[in-house]
């Protein structure tokens, strides 16, 4: 990866995540981090979106809605998490949500230990891909996403 697409804010986000965990303590369930993240980051003068609706588009029929938990900045999603472990299920999730949306960035941060686990997603060509102005849902070939290792701080 050459160059990290919304690296300052990324950090921020992390060193939030780290001092939710450090002050909280790992073990609630994923709305207490969420809501612990939005003070935190408004703390650090980063503006925070919750539960902000995203319809889901096929051929000009909206067929669901995407409600993403965090929107920080307006272009990063992040989605805490306590589960074991980060796996596949949620990178996808985070990869079709990104696609949605059409942001570059996504964070999961997995509070369910000491040690915070994240994971730093990135769409490559992050143009809305399910519109609700769209009167078609465009090919869902040629996106790519990169997906940073996994790290526990």
């Amino acid at each position: 990866m050459s160059k990290l697409i919304l690296a300052a804010e990324v950090y921020s986000v992390i060193n939030a995540a780290l001092e939710v965990l450090k002050k909280l303590g790992h073990g609630f369930h994923e709305k207490p981090y969420e809501r612990a993240l939005v003070v935190e980051l408004s703390l650090r003068g980063m503006s925070c979106q919750q539960q902000r609706c995203f319809n889901v588009v096929y051929k000009g029929t909206k067929v669901g809605e995407y409600i993403p938990d965090l929107i920080v900045d307006g272009t990063i999603i992040i989605d805490p998490k306590v589960i074991d472990k980060i796996s596949d299920h949620e990178r996808g999730r985070m990869i079709n949500y990104l696609r949605i949306t059409g942001f570059p960035v996504g964070l999961i941060l997995n509070f369910r230990r000491a040690k915070l686990e994240w994971e730093h997603i990135i769409l490559t060509d992050p143009k809305p891909r399910m519109d609700a102005n769209a009167h078609e849902c465009p090919r869902l070939l040629g996106w790519r996403a990169q997906i940073a290792i996994a790290r526990s701080l």
